[in-house]
């Protein structure tokens, strides 16, 4: 029971961090590095930590089967490259409110897929947890009242960042079902995804940004630390003991954080429907707890 609720408190942490991105975003936008570039900054930052750590904690962690390849390109090209590609493009033909909230259509592809592939029951509170946590989002995002208009391309965009977000749990719990350490599912997912972002991005000029500082390098690595290398490892050493639908829900408190932080340190308005909203997300959390005990 213990481990249960811990690893439920790894998800939350998870989320919380996640939900700190941009503080660390903004000031890589100021110095010139834009979406693409941040996206492999993280990634290959994160595999030089990643790989630092299996050398010093067991390098028998970088051992994989080739058949099982399959899991560490789900998390790092279909889910990790994927999302951020559907992502980024969403956010330049419509608002950053619209598109997150496509974004977090995640927890209800997680727990379709994973009814049907881990035989994960879809209860009514599984279900009413997931409409309290978005509509939630809704509100904190301020799409209400917003006028926005969806189109066709939209939609299918954003919905393909959600399906993309989704597909870490999904590979990363057939990967961890096949006996494989955290460590080594963050390494090799993040490896992948640097191979691909590389394409997008300009790696001369992450180089050059970073290394312009000793403040840039210190900015980097705990960017990097906090936003990825932490969060990644704790939330799938929480998969081991929670559903994926369930920790989905639990990680929705990330776009709650990162608003919040937008208010604290950027001047951004808190607004009754933001304080809707966070009372919804963490309802939605809290009903997903119960769930558990009574199923």
């Amino acid at each position: 029971m213990k481990e249960y609720i811990g690893s439920k408190l790894l998800i939350m942490l998870a989320g919380i961090l996640w939900g700190c991105m941009g503080l660390f975003v903004r000031p890589f936008n100021d110095k010139g590095l834009n979406s693409w570039d941040i996206v492999f900054l993280r990634a290959m930052l994160t595999t030089v930590f990643m790989a630092l750590i299996l050398v010093i904690k067991d390098k028998s962690l970088f051992k994989i089967k080739m058949k099982d390849i399959w899991c560490f390109l789900g998390t790092g090209l279909l889910s990790i490259v994927f999302f951020n590609l559907c992502y980024f493009k969403e956010i330049t033909i419509t608002s950053l409110s619209v598109a997150a909230i496509l974004l977090y259509t995640a927890p209800a592809f997680v727990m379709v897929i994973s009814a049907f592939c881990f035989k994960e029951r879809l209860t009514k509170l599984k279900v009413l947890a997931l409409i309290l946590s978005f509509t939630g989002l809704i509100f904190v995002t301020g799409v209400l009242g917003g006028g926005e208009r969806l189109t066709v391309k939209t939609l299918f965009i954003g919905l393909g960042a959600g399906l993309g977000y989704a597909l870490y749990s999904i590979f990363g719990r057939y990967a961890l079902e096949r006996g494989y350490n955290s460590y080594t599912i963050s390494f090799y997912t993040f490896l992948f995804a640097t191979a691909a972002t590389m394409f997008f991005a300009s790696p001369l000029e992450v180089a050059s940004v970073v290394t312009s500082s000793s403040g840039s390098v210190v900015l980097a690595i705990i960017f990097v630390l906090i936003s990825t290398v932490v969060p990644y490892l704790v939330y799938t050493i929480g998969l081991k003991s929670v559903e994926n639908g369930q920790a989905s829900i639990i990680a929705s408190i990330e776009p709650v954080i990162a608003t919040l932080n937008g208010i604290i340190w950027f001047s951004e308005k808190m607004t009754i429907g933001v304080v809707i909203g966070i009372i919804l997300v963490l309802s939605g959390i809290v009903i997903s707890n119960i769930k558990m005990k009574m199923t």
